[in-house]
C-alpha cells in the first residue's frame, strides 16, 4: 500500500490541490457579493417622505442645495460633488438624542479623516435658534474638521424640503406649524452620484459600524 502511495504521490498530491480549489471556488460562487440598495420614496417609511413624492420608485437623487455653515460660508451641493457623505438633522439645544448622534458623527469624522471622498453634512432643523455663531460654538465643542463636516442653517423651508424631499428622513411636527419637523435619528448615507445608499441609527453603535462598512463598500467602487 505505501509503495502504491508512492508511487502514485504525485497524482494524489495534484488531486488534493485541485479538489481544494474547485471547492473554495464553489463556495466562493455560492456566497452573495456585497451590495447596497440605492434608495427612492417609494422604498421609505411614508412618515418620512413628502406626500408629492411617495409614489416614487426610480431615479431618486439629493437635488441641488444652498446653506449657511459654521464658518458663515456658502455651502451647497458643488461643495460634496463626487464625495460620498453623510447627511443628518439636529438642533444644538436638543437634550434627548443630538449630544448622542453628534458624538457618533464625531467617531465618523475620526474613521473617514483621511479618507478625501468622504464628507459630513448636518443640518439643524431650528434655524431661528441656530446662527452661524451657535453652530460654530457647537462645532468647536465637538472637534468638527471645517473641511470634513459642514454644520448647516438657513431658510427653514428650504430645509424642511431638503430632509422631506432628498433625504427622506425627517417626520412632520405640529399641523399647526407650517414647516415644523421632528428630526430623528437617521444618518443618510449618499453616494458619489448623490443617491441615497443607506440609513442609519445615529444613536445605535453597531449601525455606526455598519456604516462604515458600507462607506468603505462605496470608496472601494
Amino acid at each position: 500500500m505505501k509503495s502504491l502511495l508512492y508511487k502514485y504521490r504525485k497524482f494524489f498530491i495534484v488531486l488534493i490541490v485541485f479538489s481544494v480549489v474547485t471547492i473554495s471556488l464553489f463556495y466562493s460562487a455560492l456566497k452573495p457579493k456585497k451590495t447596497l440598495p440605492i434608495y427612492n420614496p417609494s422604498d421609505v417609511n411614508p412618515e418620512l417622505v413628502d406626500s408629492t413624492i411617495q409614489y416614487k420608485s426610480k431615479y431618486h437623487t439629493i437635488a441641488d442645495f444652498s446653506f449657511i455653515n459654521q464658518n458663515g460660508d456658502t455651502i451647497t451641493q458643488k461643495n460634496y460633488e463626487g464625495k460620498i457623505y453623510v447627511a443628518d438633522f439636529f438642533f444644538t439645544t436638543c437634550g434627548s438624542i443630538c449630544p448622542k448622534m453628534s458624538t457618533n458623527l464625531v467617531d465618523v469624522q475620526k474613521a473617514v479623516l483621511n479618507n478625501p471622498k468622504v464628507m459630513l453634512l448636518s443640518h439643524t432643523v431650528f434655524p431661528e435658534v441656530d446662527s452661524v455663531s451657535v453652530l460654530k460654538a457647537y462645532a468647536i465643542k465637538y472637534g468638527v474638521v471645517d473641511s470634513k463636516w459642514n454644520l448647516v442653517t438657513g431658510d427653514k423651508k428650504e430645509i424642511y424640503t431638503m430632509a422631506r424631499k432628498s433625504y427622506l428622513a425627517v417626520k412632520l411636527g405640529r399641523p399647526d406649524q407650517l414647516y415644523d419637523m421632528v428630526h430623528t435619528e437617521n444618518f443618510v448615507l449618499v453616494d458619489q452620484k448623490r443617491r441615497v445608499r443607506g440609513f442609519y441609527d445615529g444613536t445605535n453603535k453597531e449601525d455606526i459600524k455598519r456604516l462604515l462598512e458600507d462607506i468603505e463598500f462605496l470608496s472601494q467602487e
